[in-house]
């Protein structure tokens, strides 16, 4: 009976098809909405999609799993190179090099994230918090000894032209958007096609068994050992999850700037991704998003301002970090769940009243 209500019930009710028909709604409009934009704004879109990959990895590591990681701005860094240094290979002229570059990051950043997260299973805390510090800190001063990774100058990162896409994607941008394609549209499409993906993937593993054992550890990792769980291996398969995310990202964000330094990756990236999961929401992939939104439109909106305001462009730079954090310190005060969990009673409530079964009560005689 219980297979026989699964097999009946409506579509929207099953979490993989309604994840997968958001994501396709979504990439559709973003996709419009990146065809009617300017370039400027096509890079900010390209920008906010792979901090959207690396902030949904980061959530689900410290959000469900309970791990907080400093170290995401090095893991980006593992993905970049390794995804430059796979296009320099192939030469990136084709869509297959792309796609081969972004899968070999993401290969390269999972066995970066069982060898860190093996040990730091077994930390607690800021320990852990500790330990994934040195990781961010370490990894750009490796690549500045390194000759064959460019040294502090960096590596040109090779992207394929719009004219040496295949034909099939050039007429289907035209056929939507009426638009013909260029580098900068095609980054912004590709990264949030990734992102739609990543995101569905990252919805339905937190739904799983897996999502519910990574909350037990959370919560409480003796009364999750107790039920079964093995707190090690839970803990390193989130870490690892999220590592992927964060070699993706970062391979995404090395074709996006064309240049992969040091520089790009150091500390403050690990604390922005971090805050940016904060502004939006712990545990939450709605909240990573809007806190990629604020991470890749914020700077530059702070820096107009700046400029609006008589500064000078350098002057007006400095204002950057100050608006940042006065937003932190705004939605920390008023929001301390982020911006999706302040949301959550007013959208529970309005569902109730919406629906059918929340507006029949039982009468008491």
């Amino acid at each position: 009976m219980e297979r026989l209500r699964s097999l009946t019930r409506p579509v929207w009710r099953v979490p993989l098809a309604r994840h997968a028909i958001l994501a396709v709604v979504a990439f559709v409009v973003i996709a419009l909405v990146i065809g009617s934009s300017s370039q400027y704004l096509q890079t900010r879109y390209a920008e906010m999609a792979y901090f959207a990959i690396a902030a949904g990895g980061l959530t689900l590591l410290t959000g469900l799993s309970g791990q907080l990681s400093l170290g995401h701005g090095a893991l980006m860094a593992v993905g970049a190179y390794t995804a430059t240094l796979v296009l320099d290979r192939t030469g990136g002229e084709t869509l297959a090099d792309v796609f081969l570059a972004l899968l070999t990051a993401i290969a390269v950043c999972a066995v970066v994230g069982v060898l860190v997260g093996v040990p730091a299973a077994r930390l607690h805390g800021p320990y852990i918090a500790g330990a994934t510090l040195t990781l961010a800190v370490a990894v750009p001063r490796l690549a500045n000894q390194w000759d064959f990774l460019g040294g502090e100058q960096g590596l040109q990162v090779p992207v394929p032209r719009a004219a040496e896409l295949p034909g099939w994607i050039q007429d289907l941008v035209w056929f939507f958007t009426a638009v013909e394609i260029d580098q900068y549209s095609f980054l912004a499409y590709l990264g949030w096609l990734l992102l739609a993906l990543t995101f569905v993937a990252l919805a339905n593993l937190s739904r799983s068994r897996v999502g519910r054992r990574w909350r037990a550890v959370r919560d409480d990792d003796v009364s999750a050992e107790l039920a079964g769980i093995h707190l090690g291996r839970a803990r390193v398969v989130a870490f690892t999850v999220s590592a992927m995310c964060a070699g993706l990202a970062g391979g995404l964000m090395a074709m996006n700037v064309r240049l992969t330094a040091p520089g790009a990756f150091t500390i403050t990236l690990s604390l922005t991704l971090l805050a940016a999961v904060v502004l939006g929401g712990l545990g939450s992939l709605t909240g990573a998003l809007i806190g990629a939104g604020v991470l890749a439109f914020l700077p530059h909106f702070a820096t107009d301002l700046g400029e609006s305001a008589g500064l000078s462009a350098a002057r007006a730079a400095e204002v950057t970090p100050v608006v940042y954090g006065l937003v932190l310190m705004l939605v920390i005060l008023l929001a301390p769940t982020g911006i999706v969990g302040s949301l959550r009673p007013w959208w529970a409530r309005l569902t109730s009243r919406s629906s059918p079964l929340g507006s029949t009560k039982e009468k008491t005689p």
